[in-house]
Formats: C-alpha cells, structure tokens, sequence
C-alpha cells in the first residue's frame, strides 16, 4: 500500500531542496573577490581562520606558488573555484621595476612590444587552466620607473571579466578566456600635474553593478567617468570632469534608496548617478596625484590621498549633494562628518574593520582613527622607515595585513590598540593588492601568484 506524505512534510522538503539550489546558485559571501579591494573594495572577508604566521622560502603555510611572466601590478580576483590574473610581457629582457622611497618622475626605459594576457589559475592547486592573449602592440603610454603596462585589476560579476589595459583599450571576456567586446577609449596619459610631459600610465580599474561595468579616466586631457553595458560594450554614459590625471579606482555605494559612485581626486572628488552619470556632489582641495580608492562603511565614504601641499582625509555622508567642500577653517559640515587636513595617505587604500579606520603612508607609517567620530587612535611606523608601501591592506579573523614593496608582510592585530603579530617575507617585489578567499590569502609578487593558508584547515568550515 502506498504511504502518503503529509502536505506540511512534502511542503518542508520542498523549501529544503529549493534552499540548496539556491545555495547552489549562489556561492557563500566568503568565497568571491570580484575587481580590486574585494567585495564593496572593502578589502575583507570573514572566512574562518585566516594564516598569521608563515614562510614562502621554507613553503610553511604556503599551499602553492605559481609562476606567472611578464610584469603587472594588478590584483588577482577570484570566482568561485578560478583564480584570473593579468600581466603584462615584454619582449625586451628584464624590463625596469625600481621600486623603494625615492622622488624621481621618470619614464622607464621600456619602449618594447607587449603581450598583455589574461591568466585563469585553479583556486585549490594554482595550476594554469587557460592563458588568453588579449593584445599585442608597442605601448601608446609610456610607465613610471616603479609601474607595469598593466597595473589595472580586472572585475568579474561570474559571467564576464572586464580587463582594462589602459590606452590599449577596455576588454571583455567571458568565464572561459573568450574575447566578448573590445572598446578604444584613447590615448589615456597620465602624469604628474606640474609636467604634462611625463607619463607614468594607467592605473584605474574597472568595477561592475548589474550587468554593467563603470570606468574612470582622468588624465591630461578629456577626462571622464563612464558606464558600459557588460554584454555587448555599448556605452551607457559619459561624464566629463576637469581633473588632473588620477590613478583611482571608482567605488559604487548605497545612496538611500539609490546607488550612487564614488571617485577620487583633486579638484573634483564626488558622486555619480549610477544610472545616469549626473554629479551628486563634489568637494576640493586635495593632494594633486590621487590614488586611494574610496571605501563606505558606518553610513559614510572615506577619501583620503596625498601629494603636493595637500594630505586630507574625508568621512562623507552619502546622502551628500552640491559642493560640499568644508569651509576655511573647517572640518565638518551637513555632509562632511569629519575630515582631517594632514594624515592622508598617498598610495594606499584606507580599510575600515570593525569600528576602527586604518590609513597608512608610502613610508609605513600606519594610523588608526575611530571610524565614525575620527578621533586618532594610534599612530606607529611599520618596519624600519627604509621602505615603500603600495599595496593596499586586506583584513578578516581579526587581523590586518600590510605589505611593503620588498614583499614584507606586517600581520597587526585588529583593534585600538596596535600590536604587531607576526613579520612575513613574500621573498619578492610585492606591489599588488592582496585577494583573500576560503581562509586563504592569495598574493601576486613581481613573478608568482602565491596561495597562503595553512594546509591542515579544511576549506569552507
């Protein structure tokens, strides 16, 4: 005799299997870094246990390295079970990279042809799954002594990758190295203010919102920020603005009910419709060379950078509108929470953790403010004051990490209270921005991805 099974059972397995489809559909939060800074840029991600302690030349903690050629200071981003990563190669032998503490603007001697690639490498073993050549020319821009052809990191939503090779043009590609669109945006020159005759590159990169991705393009002349539609490379919207080249990358944020995008700079920081490209609102008065990313947390937008007489850092209020530029004298206003005139930081994106804020200088000299009233918790100097810090922090488990151009990694304790947990050497240039994934932290030195994490942990728990 067939059993029959009650309606609230048959309801409940239901929901059940329905739940891990969805699961299914949508990995953990944990999982994916999708474009520069992580999720949100926001550098962190609550994995689990993250590594403290390890060493690249002993392979302790250290669950693969793989080698990836040519030169590129992007970031690697991960989807799921895949690993991509750019470079760019050279065809003249051992192309300059000076790195360190040193106040020279020139161009590196590296006319050469380039080879700019796309890497897929599998997540758990760090094998290469596919290399895909995206372009193949002499550079149209020529780079700073201490910079790549390819320093933009390239953004996923899990159906396409956006790379951005600077003045050789937008790509897209889809999850399996297919070339989808290509877009020319120009000739994008950047350099400092006072010298439109030099050229350091491109830095900016891409990020993505609901199927389309946005730009920002400040440079010598015409810059702007832009909206492209994913799937086909059709441009959505072009704002123009009267800025000075910048190498930031823009951040989306919540706006109310609306989403709006937030970009760097120095005589035009602000906000974008996202739908539209209308300014929201903008302030001035910056270091005239900005870098930082902006990044949201506790209802407000930190924007810091540093170059030149000027070194703020800002607390903004999304709801922000018109110009918001604080007063002589002033640090705060309806939307301007707080602001500090002289302790922002040139090369590094700030991180906000928990309730503390922490921006640290070129020259490691790290400093951690209250992240809603902007009181100065501490100020203290990583490592010796000898070396440069481009890389931008990343943080989970209770730990920040910060590395220095010689691939130095200062594990601090998170909190009011600064405390050094750990010293670790990468053994190479480490310029790039880490990416953190399934308790694992995915580093990309001058030659090599390399995946750190300790190998007894089991991924996921």
């Amino acid at each position: 005799m067939r059993r029959s099974v009650p309606i609230g059972r048959a309801l409940a397995l239901l929901l059940l299997f329905r739940c891990a489809t969805l699961n299914a559909e949508q990995p953990r939060g944990d999982l994916n870094w999708p474009q520069f800074r992580g999720p949100a840029a926001s550098g962190v991600v609550e994995s689990g246990a993250l590594p403290t302690s390890w060493s690249v030349g002993e392979s302790r903690a250290v669950r693969w390295k793989t080698p990836v050629p040519g030169l590129g200071h992007s970031s690697p981003i991960i989807w799921s079970d895949r690993l991509y990563v750019t470079t760019a190669v050279a065809e003249q032998a051992n192309p300059e990279l000076k790195v360190g503490l040193y106040g020279s603007g020139d161009s590196a001697a590296d006319a050469s042809e380039q080879r700019w690639f796309l890497y897929c490498l599998d997540k758990e073993s760090g094998k290469v799954a596919w290399q895909r050549l995206g372009h193949q020319a002499v550079p149209k821009v020529a780079r700073h002594t201490k910079a790549t052809h390819c320093n933009s990191t390239p953004a996923t939503d899990g159906r396409f990758i956006i790379t951005f090779f600077g003045s050789e043009g937008l790509f897209c590609f889809d999850m399996d190295g297919r070339l989808i669109w290509r877009k020319d945006l120009g000739r994008l020159e950047g350099g400092p203010l006072e010298a439109d005759n030099m050229e350091w590159g491109f830095a900016s990169s891409p990020v993505i919102h609901k199927g389309r991705a946005f730009v920002q393009c400040d440079v010598h002349d015409q810059s702007f920020v832009a909206a492209f539609e994913l799937a086909d490379g059709r441009e959505v919207w072009r704002t123009p603005r009267q800025e000075v080249p910048t190498w930031s990358t823009p951040t989306v944020y919540q706006n109310g009910d609306g989403v709006g995008l937030a970009v760097n700079g120095y005589k035009q920081i602000g906000g974008y419709d996202l739908m539209t490209g209308k300014e929201l609102w903008r302030l001035g008065g910056g270091g005239d060379v900005p870098v930082p990313t902006p990044v949201s947390g506790h209802g407000l937008i930190y924007i810091t950078n540093a170059h030149g007489a000027s070194a703020p850092l800002y607390a903004v209020r999304p709801t922000a509108r018109g110009d918001v530029t604080p007063g002589k004298d002033a640090s705060a206003n309806d939307y301007v929470a707080w602001s500090t005139p002289r302790n922002g930081a040139y090369m590094q994106t700030p991180l906000v953790y928990g309730k503390e804020l922490y921006s640290c200088s070129d020259r490691g000299v790290l400093k951690c403010y209250d992240a809603v009233t902007g009181e100065l918790r501490y100020t203290e100097r990583l490592g010796s004051g000898s070396a440069g810090f481009t890389a931008s922090p990343v943080a989970g488990d209770g730990k920040v990490y910060f590395t220095s151009e010689e691939g130095q990694v200062f594990v601090i304790h998170a909190g009011r209270r600064f405390q050094v947990l750990a010293e670790n050497d990468m053994g190479e240039i480490c310029m790039a921005s880490p990416a953190i994934s399934e308790g694992v932290i995915f580093y990309r030195t001058k030659g090599h991805v390399v995946a750190v994490g300790d190998r007894d942990r089991v991924d996921g728990m």
